[in-house]
């Protein structure tokens, strides 16, 4: 089994930044790919970004330039840097991790909001 802990979430402001972190534990042999979804109320769950082992990155088009993936390997750990945030940035975002096996994992959510 496989547990993930995702925190960073919160209220921010319009042109602001969050962290989001995912940390891994468990059952775990070998993790692949790790990324980033978020499902806004009403909206289906989009990817945010994804990074590959040796540290490949992919955005969606609407957070390059402002939204940073990175992992710490040695940590299981998966970071979702979020700079000049929007209100349409508002949403739940999900960590996902995929194991060498092919089985994925999702985190429970963490609510952003971006708001004055």
């Amino acid at each position: 089994q496989v547990q993930l802990v995702e925190s960073g979430g919160g209220l921010v402001q319009p042109g602001g930044s969050l962290r989001l972190s995912c940390a891994a534990s468990g059952s775990i042999f070998r993790i692949n790919g790790m990324g980033w979804y978020r499902q806004a109320p009403g909206k289906q769950r989009e990817l945010v970004a994804i990074i590959t082992p040796g540290g490949s990155t992919n955005y969606a088009d609407s957070v390059k330039g402002r939204f940073t993936i990175s992992r710490d390997n040695a940590k299981n750990t998966v970071f979702l840097q979020m700079n000049s945030l929007k209100p349409e940035d508002t949403a739940v975002y999900y960590c996902k991790v995929q194991l060498s096996n092919g089985i994925p994992y999702w985190g429970k959510g963490t609510l952003v909001t971006v708001s004055s």
